[in-house]
């Protein structure tokens, strides 16, 4: 038998961590976990309740939460208490706010600790912005994802246009600079590279080569595990 592999893959906001990491799921035929979905369904359950000032409500929030993640058909479908907020959590509003939430340290516990229980089954993609260095510490392989700043602001900017959402290229650019501030700078698992992670600048890349890349790593890691 084979040996089960978790790939995790981190990196900034709009580095193209949720496009690599579903393109390699599907191929592989791997589990695909969004570790931001997770902290993005909080975001808007805190929004929704007006609550989103009130740590201490938002942190029983997130221990109470019935959370369910479904990929299908490329799509991660989130569910929140049997309710599904796909939608609602792809949004420049949860965008803005997902930081500030994701840095309170009992959050991330929670979620961490959800994260965890489904990588013990292995075969796993995990992406997300501590994946590498919290999360899955001793991924079979861990990549970082980088790319310049005004590149990772036009796909941001493309994708809320493809959903006929309103805002300008500036103000995307501004709230990826923010977020980029507040997750490197956070007292609990700041964005950061791992050590023995690959690093890969995806500014003037293709989803094909960079998965051309990963597939590659991954092929290196079956043959070391192979029974001689």
């Amino acid at each position: 038998m084979s040996k089960k592999i978790v790939v995790a893959i981190d990196g900034p906001a709009g580095s193209g961590k949720s496009t690599i990491a579903k393109a390699l799921a599907q191929k592989l035929g791997f589990v695909y976990l969004d570790t931001g979905a997770m902290y993005r369904a909080i975001t808007y359950l805190a929004i929704s309740k007006s609550i989103l000032n009130e740590i201490p409500e938002i942190i029983e929030l997130a221990r109470n939460i019935d959370l369910k993640l479904s990929f299908e058909n490329g799509i991660t479908r989130v569910f929140v208490d049997g309710v599904e907020v796909t939608e609602n959590i792809r949004t420049p509003e949860i965008n803005s706010k997902v930081s500030d939430i994701s840095r309170i340290p009992e959050i991330r516990q929670e979620m961490v600790r959800i994260q965890r229980s489904l990588g013990q089954k292995g075969n796993l993609v995990a992406e997300g912005r501590d994946t590498t260095t919290v999360v899955f510490p001793d991924a079979d392989l861990k990549i970082f994802l980088t790319a310049a700043l005004e590149e990772r602001a036009k796909r941001r900017f493309l994708e809320y246009q493809e959903k006929g959402q309103v805002t300008s290229l500036e103000e995307v650019k501004k709230s990826i600079e923010n977020r980029d501030y507040i997750d490197s700078h956070r007292e609990v698992s700041p964005l950061k590279k791992a050590d023995d992670a690959v690093e890969i600048d995806t500014t003037f890349m293709t989803v094909g080569k960079e998965q051309e890349i990963i597939l590659n790593k991954i092929e290196e890691i079956k043959k070391q595990t192979e029974p001689q």
